[in-house]
């Protein structure tokens, strides 16, 4: 493997057989996932480093992949309206691609839930001016647990504690939706965000083994490299967020990216396949036809 993208050894044999027409493809669950960054200290040129956590490696999907904090939505969240600061939901549905302002409203839901299941970052605050600083102590933890079970939705959680969901701290950023041929497949929208003051983020994941902040310069380089193991939605964005010096540049950036879907696709050349992703020529692979032990052979 001359670099670190994720290549599950079974997809050339999914994609014979979709294109075969012996594979229904999974219905993609709606996702959200959140680059959180942290400006340097002061006096540096390094640029901001992003919040990065590492799949364990008995993860069925992506297991060993560097990745963000991120999951499904939770479908509780649209029943009801929450307390919102920043762009009306309706703004948000226009952006996100989605129908109506309930759609919006879980999806944005999943993104600030999902990082504060995962990182301990909660961006929300008593008032829509204002974020929390402290989210520690035994019942912030039972409500978090709690969120992971989905025992409690987001909607709920923020309802008893009266806080203000803070839109405004986020960007959408890309939208990259799972292969056809891949088992587990997510419709994912990426946002930034900028870690608020006062806040730190901890490995509150039962997914992930390890976690770093690190430039997205040094995690693209890693993953050229071969180091660092990544699918190709999170090697793009890293390679979008180098340019910026700051956080809020990335967050003022936000507005103007790109959120048309992203989706991988398959043809054959002949005996061999040929994996893309559009827009995106790094990605593609070319993969052999099977040998002649029936195994297949290797990508380029």
């Amino acid at each position: 493997m001359s670099n670190g993208q994720w290549y599950p050894p079974e997809w050339p044999g999914r994609i014979r057989a979709l294109a075969a027409g012996e594979l229904t493809p999974a219905a993609p669950r709606r996702a959200a996932t959140v680059m959180l960054l942290r400006d340097a200290a002061e006096g540096s040129t390094a640029g901001p480093t992003v919040h990065m956590l590492r799949r364990r490696t008995s993860m069925a999907f992506a297991g060993g992949a560097y990745a963000y904090p991120g999951g499904g939505v939770d479908p509780r969240d649209d029943d009801r309206l929450v307390d919102w600061a920043g762009p009306a939901l309706e703004s948000w549905a226009g952006r996100l691609g989605v129908e109506t302002p309930a759609e919006a409203q879980a999806i944005v839901c999943a993104a600030v839930r999902e990082t504060y299941e995962e990182a301990g970052v909660l961006l929300a605050g008593p008032t829509a001016g204002t974020v929390v600083t402290d989210t520690t102590g035994d019942d912030w933890e039972a409500d978090r647990a709690a969120l992971v079970a989905r025992e409690l939705s987001f909607a709920d959680f923020l309802g008893r504690r009266g806080l203000v969901l803070r839109s405004d701290l986020l960007g959408a950023w890309a939208r990259w939706i799972t292969p056809e041929f891949e088992p587990r497949r997510y419709d994912t929208w990426f946002f930034v965000a900028a870690l608020p003051a006062g806040q730190r983020t901890r490995n509150a994941s039962t997914e992930a083994d390890r976690t770093v902040w690190i430039t997205p310069a040094d995690a693209a380089a890693g993953y050229d490299r071969g180091e660092l193991l990544m699918m190709p939605p999170t090697v793009s964005t890293l390679r979008t967020l180098r340019p910026y010096a700051t956080a809020a540049q990335a967050l003022e950036a936000a507005g103007d990216q790109d959120l048309t879907p992203v989706l991988a696709q398959a043809r054959l050349d002949g005996d061999a396949l040929v994996l893309s992703w559009p827009g995106h020529e790094e990605f593609t692979k070319h993969i052999p036809a099977a040998g002649a032990d029936g195994t297949e052979g290797g990508a380029a």
